[in-house]
């Protein structure tokens, strides 16, 4: 079968990724899956919740929004984060980031990552979890430069990736219109340490198979491979892998 976009089955969208587009933020980063852009900004919080005082810990926590015009037609401005799909999007974006982290490193320091869908074009939540994790790191260098925090605490790098079942092909990294006529609908969150952090998958129609599921997750392992190695393309400058000892 031939994609709407004609890559391959197997082939990633053009991604792109921007470190410093927010001048403000302690850690952010432009992300771009092929149409689909996310402006992540990670802000640094020297009280952590709450429930968590007293703990000897900090916390990775994350926000997620769509603009108004960031879709084909005007969408009524989310003025909340406490209601449907920005808050499932928020807590699947903060648990993958969680997972990457040692939040005993962080004491009394907490980390809100917002991400805010400028346009999109399928694979908002893939892309905000990408960009978040580079926005996450940078954050993490800063506090580790002003010695704000003492052992660096970032465990593995995070991506995500859609993989999707359409016409009866697994097809990696679904563009809007084979995202709305998939069969089966997946993401995958997995970390440079080929480990799955979450997997979320429907069948939209009918059911899948244990073989399509297998063909789904190599996918995913692939894309997320070179999304890995995007990230660390991006963040060489601030020496990340040595300072996580490796």
């Amino acid at each position: 079968m031939q994609r709407f976009d004609k890559r391959e089955s197997d082939q990633l969208r053009e991604i792109k990724i921007t470190l410093g587009a927010n001048r403000y933020a302690e850690g952010s980063a432009l992300v771009e899956f092929g149409h689909t852009k996310v402006m992540c900004n990670a802000s640094v919080d020297t009280n952590v919740p709450k429930w968590l005082q007293g703990q000897e810990k900090g916390w990775v926590t994350a926000e997620y929004g769509m603009l108004p015009r960031s879709t084909h037609d005007r969408m009524r401005r989310d003025k909340t984060s406490t209601g449907g799909r920005s808050l499932e999007i928020s807590r699947l974006i903060a648990r993958s980031l969680r997972s990457c982290v040692d939040l005993y490193k962080m004491k009394d320091v907490a980390i809100t990552v917002d991400c805010d869908v400028l346009q999109a074009d399928g694979g908002t939540r893939t892309a905000a979890i990408t960009g978040g994790f580079v926005a996450l790191a940078q954050a993490l260098n800063y506090l580790h430069s002003k010695k704000e925090i003492t052992d660096f605490p970032l465990l593995n790098f995070v991506s995500a990736i859609s993989v999707g079942i359409f016409e009866g092909t697994p097809l990696l990294d679904l563009c809007y219109q084979e995202d709305c006529e998939a069969e089966t609908d997946s993401n995958f969150v997995i970390n440079d340490q080929k480990g799955l952090v979450e997997v979320q998958g429907t069948a939209e129609e009918g059911f899948f198979t244990r073989d399509q599921l297998n063909q789904m997750l190599d996918l995913a392992f692939k894309g997320c491979e070179q999304l890995h190695d995007l990230q660390k393309k991006a963040l060489q400058d601030l020496n990340i892998t040595s300072l996580m000892g490796r």
